[in-house]
């Protein structure tokens, strides 16, 4: 340009280190510059920090003048603080905005696409007042700055008193304009976090979002799954009163030492047990159905009446346990994973073994009178000194099975293949 409007004041932009009292500027605007503004009888000078709307506010205070606009030496006007180098010499204008002859009766801001002027938006029925520097400035490529960049520009809808309408929510909207304004997360008491991020990926503010995610992801510490000690789970025990049924429903015990505790109705659905120490416990009418028990010892253990339906005791060890109850309450291992679990000598009057895998398992001198063992997999199973009297084995897979020296003989009706 080459017309110059009536100067009011003029700002010398000088390299100087900002005093050690001033907070330090935002990130993204010009650090470390100040400006010295000046008129006939008065010299301020100040920093340069802020949006373009502040530097103006501040001359207007500083000078005692109403700052419209500011303009580089050539009368070009300076829309953007960022614009500012060091050594410019600026001239402020009060008034109405400099109109160049050439442009047809248009003002700068016009030509420009004013950055400064003030917007008001109606933000799911609560009306928030800012700037369109403020929308435009920080993200420029977010879908605010692309609404507002130009008046007009994507035909936003106004309300009766002229407020932008934008169908969100007010409440996680404010964060979001607080951040554009100084660059910073704000977020009262009682805002999900969760609820900002959505509306900080919908308006495309993507640094923000990232600036969230990290937030979030903070302030929700990984879930402690480690399994629980014998000290911890004893002190639940005594909390507990004995009539009272304790869930244990999917805890983590793996490697735990239970050894000898009282654990009867306990509530052990599905939870991990693999490798515990549970010799000599008395689990008597405990669910452990679908439980993870691979792997663990419950050698001598009181198993009467245990549910342990479709459980894995894989490799497990259940040496000498009691699954008889003499008041007929019957042990249910339905659907359990029993491969080479080693149960010699144990007591299972009348358990319920029913398409149970027992494949390279050990029940040597077992004790399986009417055990029901219909369709279950007794491959290469050592059977040898079982007492299988009565015992239901119709359908069961017997392929390498070992019945020496049984104690009862094994009838045909009872093994058809």
């Amino acid at each position: 340009m080459t017309f110059l409007p009536q100067l009011d004041s003029l700002f010398t932009v000088t390299q100087a280190g900002l005093p050690e009292s001033h907070p330090q500027s935002f990130s993204g605007l010009c650090d470390e510059r100040v400006v010295r503004l000046e008129q006939p009888t008065v010299t301020e000078v100040v920093a340069v920090y802020g949006t373009l709307s502040d530097l103006l506010t501040v001359a207007s205070n500083k000078l005692g003048i109403r700052a419209c606009n500011l303009y580089n030496g050539k009368g070009g006007l300076i829309d953007d603080i960022a614009l500012i180098r060091d050594d410019d010499v600026l001239y402020v204008s009060e008034g109405d905005p400099f109109i160049d002859p050439q442009s047809d009766g248009k003002t700068s801001d016009d030509i420009s696409g004013s950055h400064t002027d003030w917007l008001t938006l109606n933000i799911g029925g609560r009306l928030f007042t800012t700037t369109r520097s403020t929308l435009v400035s920080k993200e420029p490529d977010s879908m605010l700055a692309h609404m507002f960049r130009e008046k007009d520009e994507w035909g936003n809808k106004q309300d009766e008193r002229g407020a932008y309408l934008i169908d969100r929510s007010p409440e996680y909207f404010e964060p979001i304009l607080n951040y554009l304004r100084h660059g910073q997360i704000i977020v009262n008491e009682g805002i999900n976090l969760l609820g900002v991020l959505e509306e900080a990926r919908f308006f495309g503010i993507e640094q923000l979002a990232e600036q969230l995610e990290v937030a979030i992801k903070n302030s929700h510490p990984p879930e402690d799954h480690s399994p629980l000690s014998r000290k911890e789970f004893v002190r639940f025990l005594l909390a507990t009163p004995t009539k009272s049924e304790l869930r244990c429903q999917g805890l983590n015990f793996s490697g735990a030492d239970l050894s000898r505790l009282d654990l009867r109705y306990i509530n052990f659905k599905m939870a991990n047990l693999s490798r515990c120490n549970l010799t000599y416990a008395n689990l008597c009418c405990s669910n452990l159905e679908r439980a993870d028990l691979s792997g663990a010892n419950l050698d001598g253990a009181n198993l009467q009446g245990v549910k342990m339906l479709c459980s894995n005791a894989e490799g497990a060890s259940l040496k000498g346990c009691n699954f008889e109850d003499p008041s007929g309450l019957k042990a249910n291992l339905e659907g359990a994973n029993l491969k080479g679990v080693d149960m010699e000598g144990s007591q299972m009057t009348g358990i319920n073994l029913r398409v149970a895998t027992l494949k390279n398992a050990k029940l040597k001198n077992c004790n399986l009178r009417g055990a029901t063992l219909a369709g279950t997999d007794l491959e290469n199973c050592d059977l040898s000194g079982c007492d299988l009297q009565e015992a239901n084995l119709r359908g069961s897979n017997v392929k390498g099975a070992i019945f020496e020296e049984m104690l009862t003989p094994l009838h045909m009706s009872q093994s058809v293949r």
